[in-house]
């Protein structure tokens, strides 16, 4: 990491690649997927990289002869929602709707990164064809336990799959069944509560056995803020009440008081480091399950409010998390920006998750970051039309390939832009 850390320190704009050309007017029928919109979504597999744009629209690009190879709507009426990779069998998941059935109907599509390479989109299949995934029903891959959960609100269905070769593994069918959340190894079913109580099931994520059934006590009148469950740990949130950690084995409580730890608006649970991020108001913390506040953060103030994970990256050692972050008032020079005016450029921090240290950072004031040269006799380079600063402008997507040591952001134009060394 000590390593990676120090290429790091040296990126800068190596490639720029565009999601809209003149050929997508050809290539899709829909007259919105022409509209210029932000990038919501970049993954990267074996040298290629996707760009999905807020319209649907979702570009291919290689990253060894830096072009486009395609555009992955093989559809003329297809609009992508969203896109996961497949590392069990190198291939990449869409997730469509479809002018067709008036955009109702969540449609599954994977295609190995190997066909989508050579351009052959049409030797991809679809999935999970006998579900009805109309709103609000739902897909959801889960990478930690190999499983796919789908949701048909039409049966009030909810299904697993393996996601190694998509077989059927079972079914839990119960219109009472409010939420499921998914943990390593189990999943957290969430039953409609009463005044008093919410029924709780503890299931088996391999086979759905019930491994333990209990009702979990509510404060009278409150709003549940969230329930989650990781490992042999319940997290209960109420309104203007204190978090609650659970241990089901033994029911075991311990208290955080409301004052220390403010509702967040997303989690991430750190299932090999046995901790979890909460992110509220811009800010991110890290705490564990007795209760403490393990990290708070410097100079990591988030960019977005509503935190997602595609606009954040966090290594597969869980040690380091890169964002997209407003630049901190010490390092903002006055001249930069005219008075009163806010500035849209934002810096890409790395932080390590353990001391909250900023240990790197890509920001528009540092004089040192530049466009990086075509080399001499070099065909394979993309065209690069933005300054330094305008590609840290409005970023709204960010992905960071830990095989090439390369972060792609993506913007409010539609653009990516790879860093690198």
């Amino acid at each position: 990491m000590f390593y990676s850390l120090h290429v790091l320190l040296k990126l800068t704009v190596q490639e720029e690649y565009d999601t809209y050309d003149d050929e997508v007017h050809f290539l899709v029928q829909l007259p919105f997927l022409w509209t210029r919109t932000k990038i919501i979504e970049i993954v990267a597999a074996k040298d290629v990289i996707f760009a999905l744009a807020q319209s649907g629209l979702c570009a291919a690009f290689n990253r060894t002869t830096n072009k486009r190879i395609c555009y992955l709507n093989i559809s003329p009426d297809e609009v992508i929602r969203s896109l996961f990779y497949n590392k069990n069998n190198e291939s990449l998941i869409t997730v469509s709707v479809y002018e067709s059935d008036r955009f109702s109907s969540l449609k599954c599509r994977t295609t190995p990164i190997e066909y989508i390479r050579r351009g052959q989109l049409n030797d991809g299949f679809p999935l999970f064809e006998t579900e009805s995934l109309k709103y609000p029903g739902f897909v959801e891959f889960d990478d930690v336990n190999g499983k796919v959960l789908t949701f048909s609100a039409q049966d009030s269905t909810y299904k697993v799959f393996d996601l190694k070769n998509y077989n059927f593994l079972y079914s839990i069918c119960d219109k009472n069944i409010q939420e499921i959340k998914i943990s390593p190894g189990i999943m957290l079913v969430i039953y409609q509560k009463t005044n008093y109580h919410v029924p709780l099931t503890i299931l088996s994520i391999e086979d759905g056995t019930p491994l333990k059934t209990f009702n979990q006590l509510l404060h009278r009148n409150r709003k549940v803020d969230f329930i989650e469950q990781f490992n042999e740990k319940l997290l209960v949130k109420q309104d203007k009440e204190n978090l609650q950690i659970i241990d089901v084995r033994n029911s075991d409580l311990i208290e955080v008081n409301k004052t220390e730890f403010m509702t967040p608006s997303a989690f991430i649970f750190l299932y090999e480091n046995n901790l979890f991020l909460t992110f509220c108001n811009r800010t991110v913390a890290a705490w564990n399950f007795r209760g403490e506040l393990v990290t708070s953060f410097e100079d990591h103030e988030l960019w977005h409010p509503n935190c997602n994970t595609n606009n954040i990256y966090i290594t597969a050692d869980q040690d380091l998390i890169i964002s997209y972050c407003k630049i901190s008032k010490q390092s903002t020079d006055c001249a930069d920006s005219e008075a009163g005016e806010v500035s849209s450029m934002g810096s890409i921090n790395m932080s390590n998750i353990f001391t909250g240290k900023c240990v790197a950072k890509i920001s528009p004031s540092d004089p040192t970051l530049t466009i990086a040269p075509r080399k001499r006799g070099g065909n394979s380079r993309s065209t690069i039309h933005s300054t330094v600063p305008e590609a840290l402008e409005d970023i709204t997507a960010l992905f960071y390939d830990e095989d090439r040591n390369e972060i792609y952001t993506g913007n409010s134009k539609g653009l990516v832009h790879v860093w690198s060394n």
